[in-house]
């Protein structure tokens, strides 16, 4: 046995449908789906989707039938953010204690390199300097560390052995939401509780515009949600999610983004279940309904398999074993007769519109709840630099 296991080599899936494992066996499946493997890193929560979604028509978008049915899903995005949600596999050894230069840094023992400035001056002095938020290139990868290189070759990346001494550590723990709170607040978004809820800040005009046209923030947003999760806020991730998908489907202040929240954002979140809740969610708005492609494949009556194989298939980077000759032989009779119960259900969302705020809950707050991370009495404080690089493919951060 221990040969056989020392033998193994992770497989990489070789499509965006052996990647994406929303969706399951039963492509339209309400009940809960187990959470994919994390590498028992962080304590992930499923948050509790509210009943508000908001008021506006969703933005009519131009592209005719022909030019969308040529959009397609980007599989270096998809096999990206696999590899995240899978915890790397076969990643490299833990480095020694000594050398935890990420957890060093928030807690105020090093500089960030090669800026040389010390995490609590970010925290102190930057807030609100957006000039600087936008257009440092080197401060992102060392307030949200991930276990993978970024452009900044000077930041460490992550480790297991690390990623757990900085969730039982409380000060780091203090400053890492403090710093997240920061960059929410130079995108026009404010923390509102310990259960990780956002809604607009009262600078989100202002902000929004920018972040509509400033792309290369979508990069950094898409670190930022992997860092949560390696830090042990996973349940952080989809209230900022659902605030976007509102935002760019629905109230049309973010309309540049929306490709991006759905091919990168709702794939940074560990579980099937939540992400399932929230492609739901922008199924429902997203025009031209007919061009969403992020939604479960067709499936047939019957409990058979949808239109263009298995959905989800590769979710653990292997293959099934082919049939044996019994199998096969089987298989040819089920299938020689054809029967009525094998045709495609495709349900459609045009006529769908956005429903009014739900009453008492503020305008532009996403109320998705969870059970788990503390704020830890963090001081909603300080900030810091931009970042660089177009968003046609992901480039880690």
């Amino acid at each position: 046995m221990g040969n056989l296991l020392g033998s193994w080599r992770f497989k990489e899936p070789s499509t965006v449908e052996e990647c994406d494992s929303t969706w399951g066996s039963d492509s339209e499946s309400d009940e809960p789906a187990a959470a994919e493997d994390d590498g028992g890193i962080s304590d992930p929560v499923n948050p509790v989707e509210s009943d508000r979604s908001a008021g506006d028509t969703s933005p009519q978008l131009t592209e005719s039938p022909e030019s969308v049915q040529k959009m397609k899903r980007s599989f270096y995005a998809a096999r990206d953010l696999y590899k995240y949600r899978h915890s790397y596999p076969n990643y490299r050894k833990s480095r020694q204690p000594n050398e935890y230069r990420n957890l060093r840094f928030y807690l105020n023992k090093i500089p960030l390199v090669p800026d040389g400035i010390y995490i609590e001056e970010i925290l102190t002095k930057w807030r609100g300097d957006y000039d600087k938020l936008e257009h440092n290139h080197t401060y992102i990868q060392w307030l949200f560390p991930l276990r993978e290189q970024g452009l900044n070759f000077y930041a460490h990346e992550l480790t297991q052995d690390e990623i757990k001494e900085f969730q039982s550590t409380r000060e780091a723990k203090r400053r890492f939401l403090a710093a997240y709170s920061l960059m929410l607040d130079f995108y026009g978004i404010k923390l509102l509780d310990k259960s990780g809820n956002v809604a607009r800040a009262p600078n989100w005009l202002e902000r929004f515009q920018h972040l509509n046209e400033s792309q290369h923030n979508y990069l950094r947003i898409t670190r930022i949600l992997k860092s949560l999760g390696e830090l042990g806020y996973e349940a952080f991730k989809a209230p900022l999610v659902r605030l976007f998908l509102e935002e760019s489907l629905c109230r049309n202040t973010l309309p540049n983004m929306q490709h991006s929240v759905l091919e990168y954002f709702v794939y940074t979140i560990r579980l099937p279940a939540t992400r399932r809740r929230l492609l739901r969610y922008a199924r429902q708005h997203y025009r031209p309904a007919h061009a969403f492609l992020w939604g479960p494949l067709p499936k047939r009556r019957g409990g058979g398999v949808g239109v263009g194989g298995s959905v989800g298939a590769g979710s653990s980077g292997i293959r099934a074993p082919a049939p044996t000759p019994e199998q096969h032989r089987r298989g040819e009779e089920s299938t020689s007769s054809p029967s009525a119960n094998s045709r495609v259900i495709v349900s459609s969302h045009d006529a769908m519109l956005c429903p009014d705020l739900a009453p008492g809950v503020p305008q532009g707050r996403t109320g998705l709840s969870s059970k788990t991370a503390e704020l830890e009495g963090a001081p909603m404080v300080a900030g810091r630099r931009g970042e660089r690089n177009e968003y046609n493919e992901i480039v880690p951060l």
